[in-house]
């Protein structure tokens, strides 16, 4: 009796670790089945979302192992996300050096 429940736009956003949003969009472009309550609310089954999980799951693996993160990649993100902290870092080095050589 517990499986006949249907599940909201919210319990398979949580479910799935995705926005209501996208969800929406995987029910609309029909990577998961959704039924329509009223012609206006979104249900969906738990065993073709628990389905639709696994399925998800396959497909994110091979895409993570498909990516290689170079070397290069590294050194470029880590300049990227630490630019302002280099900058600084090598600012009050020069007004260290000021000071104390004055």
């Amino acid at each position: 009796m517990a499986d006949d429940k249907l599940l909201t736009i919210r319990d398979v956003a949580e479910y799935l670790g995705l926005s209501e949003k996208e969800v929406i969009g995987l029910a609309e472009n029909g990577s998961i089945p959704a039924y329509k309550i009223g012609g206006v609310y979104l249900r969906f089954k738990r065993q073709q979302v628990e389905e639709t999980k696994k399925r998800l799951k396959l497909l994110s693996h091979r895409e993570k192992s498909s990516q290689k993160y170079t070397l290069r990649d590294r050194i470029s993100d880590f300049f990227y996300f630490n630019d302002f902290y280099i900058l600084s870092f090598l600012i009050v080095i020069l007004m260290l050096f000021i000071i104390l050589q004055g």
